[in-house]
């Protein structure tokens, strides 16, 4: 079985997940690999809640700052 994961906050604010469900929960801590200005940086998420939609679980998650890679633009200001 699989459940929804939503993103909360962080790098990855507002995106979901499909993910597998282990020994039948969901897992309280993952991490994601995304790219932020071309460079892949490793961002990890803490279970906040769950519920129930329309007979599928979805998890929201929250970002964990001070474990994940630093989130750094190149882009100067004007």
């Amino acid at each position: 079985m699989d459940y929804i994961a939503e993103f909360l906050d962080g790098p990855l604010e507002g995106q979901t997940d499909t993910r597998v469900l282990v020994r039948g929960a969901a897992e309280p801590r993952i991490s994601m690999v995304a790219a932020v200005d071309g460079l892949e940086s490793l961002f990890w998420y803490d279970k906040a809640e769950q519920r129930d939609v329309q007979g599928r679980l979805h998890v929201r998650y929250t970002f964990d700052s001070g474990e994940s890679d630093p989130v750094e633009s190149n882009h100067e200001q004007d």
